[in-house]
């Protein structure tokens, strides 16, 4: 019997995906029309023998979630339950906590994943490798490789290359390690609660030696990455599964319209019906393009390559729309050009306005390039990025909104180029 452990974090997390995360959870911010966790929760729920799918994070439970949690449950039947956690324990914290909930029922073998990510989510192959390499106490970790630059953002991995057994494990490290990085998603078996088990033990006699007040609460912060993964590399319990199929991390607003391209263009396969066609009477398609059923778009808009437009959004005559999401509500009005943005939920873009971001894809000359996390500022100036505009945010008409971000509720009378109106 199988399971899966989302790991969806709090609200303290994503904080670079502000100010999208203000309105919705980020695990719930739709990525090519359907919400961020939807793609892992359909993986899993593909998986013949997958009993149960566990959400942990300390999210306060709230009507978003919970209205998603009960949708998901009745598409996918399958039980989906959220557990949340009493304060942020980290990775390997969260599902030490929750091991009960995890191995009830007979649990041979368990998924745990990270939101946060966006991939093809090869499950049963991780399966199968893991039954090829060695016993029921091995872990698999979900590998790719990217360049010897970007590898340095990641957790690392050098690997056997003959037996694919993980020798060395380094998060972050300072100095290149290896280009094989960790891809956030893990196969364990319930052996992996004795190696965390020993880390809460050590934690917890560290803290009675610095007899800290708060020290019980501290012992239960672990990380998977750093306190596990470290010590078990190079005692042939881990084992790493490499992929050189679509992946990347969801950190940033601009890495969603990125992520957003590499699901669309899954869809050929997995989903074709959600992906829009040029008919007669219909707008001009261009690529891979989601539209919502209940989004009102008029037939002389052009929309793609890479946009997703969600509920009841209205697109005006002669509107472009290129490398974006709009979000539910949103209107852009005739003749608006929307060019690598997300217009947030309810916002309005007046008549022959522009808004136009700079898109922050990996290099597309290198195979294994990742996307980059960039910082907001850089030489004290803003980086150019995206152009996002938070919900309800009215741009007039006849403005030009260049590499802006745009914060929630604002009405502007003019253009702006690379600022962060407030």
């Amino acid at each position: 019997m199988l399971k899966a452990v989302i790991l969806i974090g709090g609200p303290q997390k994503g904080t670079r995906f502000r100010p999208l995360s203000f309105e919705v959870p980020k695990p719930l911010f739709p990525v090519a029309g359907v919400p961020m966790l939807q793609h892992h929760i359909e993986a899993c729920s593909k998986l013949p023998n997958m009993k149960e799918i566990l959400l942990i994070g300390f999210y306060q439970p709230n009507e978003e979630l919970n209205r998603f949690l009960s949708c998901a449950q009745q598409d996918f039947k399958i039980s989906i339950r959220y557990l949340q956690e009493y304060a942020a324990l980290g990775t390997g914290g969260g599902i030490y906590h929750f091991r009960d909930q995890i191995l009830s029922g007979g649990t041979e073998a368990f998924y745990v994943m990270n939101a946060d990510v966006c991939s093809e989510f090869p499950l049963p192959e991780m399966l199968d490798f893991q039954k090829e390499h060695g016993d029921t106490y091995s872990f698999v970790i979900f590998g790719t490789t990217a360049n010897r630059k970007q590898s340095l953002n990641y957790g690392c991995i050098v690997e056997n290359e003959q037996t694919d057994e993980v020798l060395h494990y380094v998060e972050k490290p300072s100095t290149f390690v290896s280009d094989i990085i960790n891809c956030g998603i893990y196969l364990f078996t319930p052996e992996i609660f004795q190696h965390i088990g020993t880390v809460f033990q050590k934690n917890q006699q560290d803290m009675l030696l610095e007899e800290q007040s708060n020290g019980w609460h501290r012992a239960e912060v672990i990380r998977l990455e750093q306190d596990i993964f470290t010590a078990l590399a190079g005692q042939s319990k881990l084992y790493v599964y490499k992929t050189d199929r679509f992946w990347s991390q969801i950190k940033s607003a601009g890495s969603a319209i990125y992520a957003s391209r590499l699901y669309l263009n899954q869809y050929h396969k997995t989903h074709p019906e959600r992906l829009a066609v040029n008919e007669d009477g219909g707008p001009n398609i261009r690529g891979n393009v989601y539209i919502h059923p209940t989004a009102n778009i008029d037939p002389t808009a052009v929309l793609g390559p890479n946009v997703s437009i969600g509920t009841g959004v209205t697109i005006g005559a002669g509107v472009r729309v290129r490398e974006s999401i709009i979000l539910h509500g949103a209107t852009l009005q005739d003749h608006s050009c929307v060019l690598n943005s997300i217009v947030g939920w309810d916002s309005t873009i007046g008549k022959w306005s522009r808004v136009e971001g700079t898109p922050s894809d990996p290099n597309p000359n290198d195979p294994y390039a990742k996307i980059d996390s960039e910082t907001l500022f850089r030489d004290g100036k803003l980086t150019p990025s995206i152009t996002i505009l938070g919900c309800n945010v009215n741009i007039p008409s006849e403005v030009i909104i260049l590499n802006s971000i745009v914060l929630p509720h604002k009405d502007l009378n003019r253009s702006f180029k690379n600022q962060i109106i407030l």
